[in-house]
């Protein structure tokens, strides 16, 4: 069923809606929440709670695309519910790796967040991704927005993990070096 009819049905308030976005779309909001959690019943709680946000959501909302808009609240949901847990444990997980990967690339959160807005921060992170490349955007996505490991990058790319890995190092210099020419850092 394409998306638009799935959206119909949640304007029709027909419990079908979910059923049908599950069946679609189910798989990719697991992966992406126990990527960030490590937990299969924690990312299962996450996407529940994603569901039940976007029955809440639409309507009003018209969302496009409709993955998007679902990834971004299981992303939302997953990375809330993991740093309640990490403040409550201190513990590590892969998500952390590569939230520690892209440090490098800031002097500082605090610096960021002192000289600019979230919103413009946004914006050139988008503005970097669209310099480049479709498959080096691929793999940047894939590692820090959905938290892939470097050889789950590998296997759904074809590249060797280790060819993942420097492409990674590379691309955290060129975001680096992108924040430095606007005076970010």
């Amino acid at each position: 069923m394409d998306d638009n009819a799935i959206i119909e049905l949640f304007f029709a308030r027909s419990e079908q809606a979910i059923r049908l976005l599950d069946e679609k779309y189910g798989e990719a909001c697991h992966r992406l929440s126990y990527h960030i959690l490590h937990s299969r019943q924690d990312a299962e709680e996450c996407v529940n709670d994603a569901y039940l946000a976007a029955w809440n959501a639409i309507p009003p909302a018209r969302p496009n695309p409709l993955p998007a808009f679902l990834c971004k609240i299981v992303r939302n949901l997953s990375l809330t519910r993991y740093h309640r847990d990490r403040a409550a444990k201190r513990g590590g997980g892969s998500y952390t790796v590569a939230l520690e990967e892209l440090e490098g690339c800031l002097a500082s959160s605090h610096t960021v967040e002192a000289d600019m807005e979230e919103q413009e921060l946004i914006r050139l992170i988008e503005d970097f991704l669209d310099l480049l490349s479709p498959e080096n955007r691929v793999l940047f996505m894939r590692r820090y927005w959905f938290s892939d490991s470097c050889g789950e990058i590998a296997e759904r790319t074809g590249l060797s993990e280790k060819n993942v890995s420097v492409r990674l190092t590379r691309l955290r210099k060129q975001l680096q070096h992108y924040f430095k020419e606007r005076g970010v850092i």
